[in-house]
């Protein structure tokens, strides 16, 4: 259950498959790391009922409200919820680095054109990399089969009521993915910009995607994600002669939540740009593989 919006987990399932609620690792060293969950949830919201009673949505330790549950009950549940998934990701997260596996987490709105932009990316790189990635969606597997479509391992996960993967979920699809050593795994997440940005799930990054066509105002409307994520992709560059769309505007708005947010522009339709996210990837992947020969050689 995720207390920002209410979803819940139960029908999860990988490539059609009910998930197992347990999952085991690898034998290897974990690694603990701290993780803080920042929730900036914008203007508080009051809402008056018939009865006349008001509830101030927003005021309170939980930032939110839910009917029958008191603040103090939410901020626990959340953090009971937020401390078993940062168990699993920090379980994840040995596994990668244990494997040399290079992890992004593509997250955005739905239409942002983020499957096109990962279908391009793994046609385009395959050939010189191990690629691999995990796909997330409350139904079909649609996505799934366009990823397959270009000869790279996908596996499906749906999450039927919920509204976004979590570290169980990853950590029993990268056991049934069978992700080789050294390799890049790109996991594609539920389409949703809210409860997305409070689950870690192991990952090197978090890629928020946002298209020329959704508004400049998108990180500033969605703050919590902005501030998650350490890269910013601006899809559907080349309809940029068509749109009102300003782009030094969404980018300051960016920075504004993110000053450290690291931008990339391009267009998975003509390619203009995206040499300049290839390189960044594989530097990002020498870099963790670097990183690892250094431990194994102290």
């Amino acid at each position: 259950m995720c207390t920002v919006c209410g979803c819940a987990p139960g029908e999860a399932k990988i490539d059609g498959q009910d998930l197992i609620h347990d999952h085991h690792h690898h034998d290897h060293d974990q690694h603990h790391h701290d993780h803080a969950h920042d929730h900036h949830h914008g203007d508080d919201h009051s809402h008056v009922h018939v009865d006349g009673h008001t509830h101030h949505y927003g005021h309170g330790p939980a930032h939110a409200h839910a009917p029958g549950l008191s603040q103090s009950r939410m901020v626990e549940i959340e953090q009971n919820i937020l401390s078993k998934n940062d168990s699993y990701a920090d379980k994840n997260r040995a596994q990668f680095a244990a494997q040399s596996i290079f992890t992004l987490n593509l997250v955005s709105s739905p239409g942002s054109g983020k499957t096109t932009l990962l279908t391009r990316t793994l046609t385009d790189m395959k050939n010189d990399h191990s690629l691999y990635v995990i796909e997330g969606d409350q139904q079909t597997a649609n996505d799934a089969e366009r990823i397959r479509a270009t000869k790279v391992p996908a596996l499906q996960i749906n999450t039927g009521k919920g509204c976004h993967l979590d570290a169980h979920m990853v950590g029993h699809g990268l056991e049934s993915l069978g992700v080789a050593d050294n390799s890049i795994l790109f996991i594609e997440n539920v389409g949703n910009l809210v409860c997305p940005a409070g689950f870690d799930l192991g990952e090197a990054h978090k890629v928020v995607i946002l298209s020329v066509t959704e508004g400049e105002d998108k990180p500033l409307k969605y703050p919590d994600m902005f501030h998650a994520a350490d890269i910013m992709i601006l899809t559907k560059t080349d309809l940029l002669p068509y749109l009102d769309f300003d782009v030094e505007a969404c980018l300051e708005n960016a920075r504004k939540i993110n000053p450290k947010i690291k931008v990339f522009q391009l267009s998975s339709k003509t390619g203009e740009g995206m040499k300049d996210w290839y390189d960044w990837i594989e530097a990002q992947k020498n870099q963790m593989a670097a990183t690892a020969a250094n431990v194994l050689g102290e």
